[in-house]
């Protein structure tokens, strides 16, 4: 190992695992119109309904037309590498995938198909929709990112914002992960259409849909563990509440309430770190009692 190399793994590691609906994007809580009765009365609760259905639609779009959801809808994969013994590296570019018998059973060679999927998937995933939508449909969907945007004060730019400047940072490695208990395709179409590819690579995207959340922060541990590494979960529901506290790792709850200061815009990069600090610290306190 070179001494470059030496030194980043020598670096403390900080890995943010995130929750993503009603966390770093609105829209369960606009659908049911939760957001909007949160104001009193000073949201549009039928403006808010609307917007959501009108996420579901591109949504379902991207998944369709561009990432093979039709096909592949039975056939959840917690990630998009959970595959990879069965991709056997092929040249994908002439590749029909329209006629290539991918179906029921799955079976060891039906996953090879699926691992191409996956593959052609993350390529897209690397390309964003900018490359792949055509002109008027990237319209479209910048002003349906700006209404919403707006129609919430900010949410989404503001966890953007957040979550780039934890990559920021150059006193220690720092990692966006992202934990959806939705399936593993819509999720990665959702990191598109809400902005989110330049901070969560596609890799770092997993699906709890069928394994939990639990098993998930088991897998990333496992996949980052290191001596100088630390965790923090930030989502809103109680099962990764749960999770992160079996694992030992401090939790952030989101609230969408405009009086907690544990939403976007409001929570800030000073506030998830000074909550880390305490959190560790005092891990790292208790570990001294038992020692002594």
């Amino acid at each position: 190992m070179d001494g470059k190399n030496s030194l980043e793994s020598s670096k403390p590691m900080t890995v943010y695992v995130w929750d993503m609906d009603e966390t770093l994007i609105l829209l369960k809580s606009l659908l049911d119109g939760t957001y909007a009765e949160a104001f009193n009365g000073s949201k549009d609760k039928r403006k808010g309904i609307e917007i959501g259905k009108q996420w579901e639609n591109h949504i379902l779009q991207v998944c369709d037309e561009h990432f093979f959801y039709e096909e592949i809808e039975d056939y959840n994969e917690p990630y998009l590498d959970a595959l990879n013994e069965y991709d056997d590296g092929r040249d994908l570019s002439k590749y029909n995938f329209h006629n290539d018998g991918f179906g029921f059973p799955y079976d060891d060679w039906n996953k090879r198909k699926m691992a191409y999927r996956h593959r052609a998937i993350q390529e897209k995933y690397s390309q964003g929709l900018y490359k792949i939508l055509d002109q008027q449909t990237v319209k479209n969907w910048n002003d349906m990112y700006n209404l919403t945007d707006s129609y919430t004060d900010g949410w989404l730019s503001s966890a953007h914002a957040l979550l780039k400047q934890t990559l920021k940072r150059t006193k220690c490695q720092n990692i966006n992960v992202l934990v959806t208990s939705g399936s593993l395709i819509p999720s990665l179409a959702k990191c598109l259409l809400y902005q989110l590819d330049d901070v969560i690579p596609a890799n770092n995207v997993y699906s709890s849909w069928e394994v939990g959340k639990l098993r998930c922060f088991s897998w990333i541990k496992e996949r980052f563990a290191s001596e100088n590494v630390r965790f923090c979960v930030i989502g809103d529901g109680n099962e990764e509440c749960e999770a992160a506290q079996t694992m030992g790792w401090p939790f952030i709850r989101i609230d969408h309430r405009p009086i907690s200061p544990y939403r976007f815009p409001g929570l800030t990069m000073k506030s998830v770190l000074s909550y880390i600090d305490v959190a560790y610290e005092s891990s790292d306190a208790n570990v001294e009692e038992t020692i002594e």
